[in-house]
């Protein structure tokens, strides 16, 4: 005999909240175990105390955002929609049954008008992170580093052609020292100092987001992208630092800033860094070692000229400064560039008779030229640091560290796309859902602590 339910909704019953939320539910964990009253204090200052219409509590109003990015709901309008539905999530805000969800446009209006221009975002994430560290799960000690591209809201066929100007290398003034301490060393004149590098270069700006860049990398889509820049705490896999560029910004041009404020943020004592190839850089290797820090950068393969020998086959002797052709012929230093070039010539009239010369160079005055950067010796260190033991067992903790991160961020949490459009939303979001990424691993991480004491 079939029946019908119907009868049944429409009966009062006497329940409570509490016991509808399942007691392994994650949020019971993240309730109980991430403590939010700090979100008070940080965004107090942003309200007025004495005028106005009584505000919604940050406190609820943030733990909406965080679900909205825990579960991966990319509209303010369908996350309102949800928490009028699920258990869990009222339970997690503090409302009742029958309470009234804060309406969509009030998230919307916030995130527009109160925190625009402010660092809430970041301070909330910082806080997350000072929280791991106070539970001992972040060490500080190795970390691990690398970014990865984000969709950006925008058409990759809206776009103007405009000439901009590369932006001025942060290390250039530690360069020009150490090229006009060269050159003094090596008994040549010393060069005018450039203040700054402007390069022009025609570049794609979308006009939907003009914030975002065109990214056109081999093994990459092509399209409006942004780059996640992201670093991770060896110990248990905490996020500790994110940065959103442009999709065309080099991977390797915030780094060295980003790994300071870490430093300087959570006091981290550094002393070994994990990076993939694009941060293969001399002045990322150079600022590795002025911090003493053990850098491990994955192999990034040279692509020499088709058909002539590659430069790895001449030899260079540091005691004479002077680099050995395969053929034994010495090639002796001539100048310094001011990128920091070291050039050494072969003498042509040797050149002119070997049986390698046209395997060697295509120069007309028959003359070999090899550079050498200045601080060549300290990626040459990082490259011996990768193929140490000690270095192939930290390399390896990318694909379960930083990938993982990235994977989980983008599977579970929405992020492979940019939900709003401009860097600063887009910053946001990434900040956001490294936060409760965090969050996510706190709570797990002492819950297995409670159950096994």
């Amino acid at each position: 005999m079939l029946r019908s339910n119907k009868e049944k909704q429409q009966n009062y019953e006497l329940v409570s909240i509490e016991d509808l939320v399942p007691a392994d539910h994650m949020l019971r964990k993240i309730d109980k175990y991430i403590d939010f009253t700090f979100i008070d204090e940080k965004v107090r200052h942003l309200y007025s105390q004495d005028n106005g219409r009584p505000a919604i509590d940050p406190l609820v109003l943030f733990k909406m955002i965080f679900l909205g990015y825990f579960y991966g709901i990319r509209s303010e309008r369908q996350l309102e929609r949800e928490v009028q539905t699920n258990l869990a999530y009222r339970w997690f805000l503090g409302l009742g049954l029958t309470d009234r969800v804060p309406d969509h446009t009030t998230i919307s209006w916030n995130r527009r008008t109160r925190f625009k221009g402010t660092s809430v975002f970041q301070d909330i994430f910082d806080e997350i992170v000072l929280q791991a560290i106070s539970h001992r799960m972040v060490g500080g000690r190795m970390l691990v580093s690398d970014s990865t591209h984000v969709k950006a809201n925008a058409n990759k066929h809206k776009y103007t052609k405009e000439q901009v100007q590369q932006n001025t290398r942060d290390y250039l003034d530690e360069l020009n020292s150490a090229v006009e301490s060269d050159r003094k060393a090596q008994g040549k004149k010393p060069l005018k100092p450039r203040e700054e590098v402007n390069e022009d270069k025609e570049v794609k700006v979308s006009t939907t987001d003009p914030d975002s860049g065109y990214m056109f990398r081999e093994g990459k889509p092509e399209g409006f992208f942004y780059l996640d820049h992201r670093t991770v705490d060896a110990k248990h896999n905490l996020i500790t630092d994110v940065f959103v560029t442009a999709g065309n910004v080099h991977d390797s041009v915030p780094y060295l800033s980003r790994l300071d404020r870490q430093r300087n943020r959570f006091g981290f004592a550094v002393e070994a860094v994990a990076l993939d190839s694009g941060y293969m850089t001399t002045p990322i290797c150079k600022g590795l070692e002025d911090r003493n820090i053990f850098g491990v950068i994955a192999h990034r393969r040279f692509q020499p000229t088709l058909g002539l020998i590659p430069k790895w086959k001449f030899t260079y002797d540091a005691e004479r400064n002077v680099y050995v052709c395969p053929q034994q012929q010495e090639l002796p230093y001539r100048t310094t560039d001011r990128e920091g070039y070291r050039h050494y010539a072969s003498n042509p009239k040797q050149c002119a008779s070997c049986p390698m010369l046209e395997k060697c160079t295509r120069s007309r005055n028959k003359r070999k030229i090899v550079t050498r950067h200045i601080w060549e010796d300290s990626k040459e260190k990082v490259r011996l640091n990768r193929l140490s033991k000690s270095g192939k067992k930290l390399y390896r903790k990318r694909k379960e560290t930083i990938e993982r991160s990235f994977a989980d961020a983008k599977q579970l949490h929405g992020f492979r796309y940019c939900r709003l459009r401009g860097l600063h939303n887009v910053m946001e979001q990434a900040l956001m859902t490294a936060a409760v990424q965090n969050m996510k691993k706190i709570a797990l991480q002492l819950e297995k602590r409670a159950s096994e004491g």
